[in-house]
């Protein structure tokens, strides 16, 4: 089992920056890749961003140049770095794990990104 805690979520003016944190706990030895997604009102969830144990990593177009997505094993923390935010950036945004072929969530975090 995994748990998955998520935070640094609020309220940001377009243009402004937030940092999401997820804090892992529990099997983090068997997590294989850890994933933001997000989840706007009335749309499917999508893929933010990935990134592998080796720390390769995978962006949505929508964010590309724009978030970034680190994670320091020690601490068992992963983060997204959010620039340039857009209105469009509005969501309840999830941290994912995937170990042992089973996938994750945490209780996601709320971002609003006012015009």
């Amino acid at each position: 089992q995994v748990q998955l805690v998520e935070s640094g979520g609020g309220l940001v003016q377009a243009g402004g920056s937030l940092r999401l944190f997820c804090a892992a706990s529990g099997n983090i030895f068997s997590i294989n890749v850890m994933a933001w997604y997000r989840q706007a009102p009335g749309k499917q969830r999508e893929l933010v961003a990935t990134i592998t144990r080796r720390g390769i990593t995978n962006y949505g177009d929508s964010v590309k140049g724009r978030f970034t997505i680190s994670r320091d094993n020690a601490k068992n923390i992963v983060y997204l770095q959010m620039n340039s935010l857009k209105p469009e950036d509005t969501a309840v945004y999830y941290c994912n794990a995937v170990a042992d072929s089973r996938s994750y969530w945490g209780q996601g975090t709320q971002v609003t990104v006012s015009s």
